[in-house]
């Protein structure tokens, strides 16, 4: 990200570490919105890590879910 908008953006992406404190905030949250790509390739580099934050996150809490409910219904725990 940091070479495709840097040179559109240098006060914002203006390090490869100020990057990836966006990349982090973009991973795990839908970021904050003060930084935000602005470059048609930008936007697309931006909206797969978005997903990938979706998919790295989101995903395996269902299945780990489903997993603990699974067990929970299987073994009658916290029944009466």
């Amino acid at each position: 990200m940091y070479y495709v908008e840097n040179q559109a953006q240098p006060e914002s992406f203006s390090s490869i570490i100020k990057t990836m404190w966006w990349g982090v905030a973009t991973l795990t949250t839908v970021g904050y919105g003060d930084i935000y790509p602005i470059t048609g390739l930008g936007k697309i580099l931006g909206g797969i890590i978005a997903v990938l934050g979706i998919g790295l996150f989101a995903i395996p809490t269902g299945i780990i879910a489903s997993g603990f409910l699974e067990y929970f219904e299987k073994n009658n725990v916290g029944k009466r």
